[in-house]
């Protein structure tokens, strides 16, 4: 019988040093995917030896890094060992000529840019909080920033990876070099499961060369213009500009990022200094009546994008208050169908009386949605929202709701037509259910 987190668990003794190895005074965290026991692991032999340990007694195993997707899915409060990475940090590799990077899982976004960039090179991944969300997390989470529209997600920048199944076992995924052609991609297995098929435990990412120029235009439509947004961005689109970003973002979170309450559609460049201004010119030339322009360069471009990745729950901001619970959620549908879904998110939060922030890729198709009000509207809210943009072939998960919640209303929504697949490749990988139980799609 495999333990769920509320019996007794026995001691790793022997396993780790007792100095990795502690009793969790925080069992009742509002976002549980806690454990009862805190492991912290050191090296990619300690992930193995405490998986080996946890597979043999029967002992289930959260896994958290950074703790930013510690509220995204999950249904068991706790297991009986939370198996921390935030220490098990640092790059193993860096090849600069062949611009990839192999890293620990516990390295946070932020630690690896600060390094890349002394030799003009980064990561293109722009998720929310860097400076606490780690790669590990990222990656287990596929997750992505507005910047996806040129440079992808976490899915597509991985090329190895090194797991730890939840036997024990070591595997490599894919290389260490970017054309890597041997075999099926196994890292996409892995990228985006939520951690419940093994533990990451080194990954290998492609880098890019830091841009020489940024440019972020900043297009402000008056209200009841929304037809003029989608002309003009199906119009970029079609032409042959290369935007980083086309993000519309609604009145609410405009206002904080431009005092202005009017959708706002941030339109990035990343290019050689002429490229950038070229494009930037192409834009002021199309611009719809009554548009106002706001164009920012380099250290501007770059303090309004950190200030826009610190938008929304992060895993440490909330509140005890009911009244201000948090959530989050990402839509995913047909990338013009992105400003409707933004326009149903705001008359919703209206008739159920909460407050939200959003913004959407008009080029990608995802939206994010950062809801705050009491619990009760915000489960209401999600149920409503999800059932309209189903409608339109779309779906709404929750990347971000507390742990009473989630119990409540479903953090993926309706189970694929292929979950016959997901559970025999949970059942191959992890057999006793050991890893993350519960957290991914249909309760994996």
């Amino acid at each position: 019988m495999i333990s769920s987190g509320t019996e007794g668990v026995l001691p790793i003794k022997g396993i780790l040093p007792k100095e990795q190895i502690k009793q969790n005074e925080d069992q009742g965290h509002p976002l549980g995917n806690g454990g009862v026991q805190i492991v912290e692991a050191h090296s990619e032999e300690d992930i193995s030896r405490v998986l080996a340990y946890a597979n043999e007694h029967n002992k289930t195993v959260n896994v958290v890094s950074g703790g930013t997707k510690r509220g995204y899915g999950g249904v068991m409060e706790q297991a009986d060992i939370l198996l921390s990475l935030a220490n098990y940090k640092g790059i193993v590799e860096h090849s600069v000529g062949d611009l990839t990077l192999t890293v620990k899982p516990g390295t946070t976004l932020k630690e690896i840019t600060d390094e890349l960039t002394k030799t003009g090179q980064r990561i293109a991944l722009d998720t929310s909080w860097p400076e606490l969300a780690t790669i590990g997390g990222i990656v287990a989470a596929n997750d992505s920033g507005a910047k996806r529209l040129l440079y992808g997600s976490a899915r597509d920048l991985v090329i190895g990876t090194r797991i730890v199944y939840s036997d024990g076992r070591v595997i490599r995924t894919g290389g260490k070099v970017v054309k890597n052609v041997a075999g099926y991609d196994m890292n996409k297995l892995f990228i985006g499961s939520m951690g419940t098929l093994g533990v990451i435990s080194e990954i290998t990412i492609k880098l890019r060369p830091l841009p020489k120029y940024e440019g972020l235009s900043l297009l402000q439509f008056p209200a009841g213009n929304e037809q003029a947004i989608r002309d003009f961005s199906v119009l970029i689109l079609d032409s042959m500009m290369e935007p980083v970003s086309l993000e519309i973002l609604s009145p609410t979170i405009a206002e904080k990022m431009t005092g202005k309450p009017h959708y706002t559609l941030a339109i990035a460049f990343e290019d050689r200094e002429n490229a950038v201004l070229e494009q930037e010119k192409w834009v002021m030339e199309h611009l719809p009546a009554g548009v106002e322009h706001i164009v920012l360069h380099e250290e501007e471009a770059r303090q309004w994008w950190k200030k826009f990745r610190h938008v929304g729950p992060n895993g440490y901001n909330d509140e005890p208050n009911d009244a201000t619970t948090q959530a989050a959620l990402k839509i995913g549908s047909n990338n013009l169908d992105v400003l409707v879904n933004l326009e149903l998110a705001e008359e919703l939060a209206e008739i159920h009386s909460i407050s939200i922030e959003a913004h959407g890729g008009l080029g990608h198709g995802i939206s994010r949605v950062y809801v705050k009000g009491f619990s009760e509207n915000i489960v209401s809210y999600i149920r409503a929202l999800r059932t309209n943009v189903e409608e339109r072939h779309g779906y709404v998960v929750c990347t971000h709701l507390p742990f009473l919640l989630r119990e409540t209303v479903g953090v993926w929504g309706e189970e694929p037509g292929y979950f016959a697949l997901l559970e025999g490749i949970k059942r191959t990988n992890d057999p006793k259910e050991i890893l993350n139980r519960h957290r991914f799609v249909g309760g994996i």
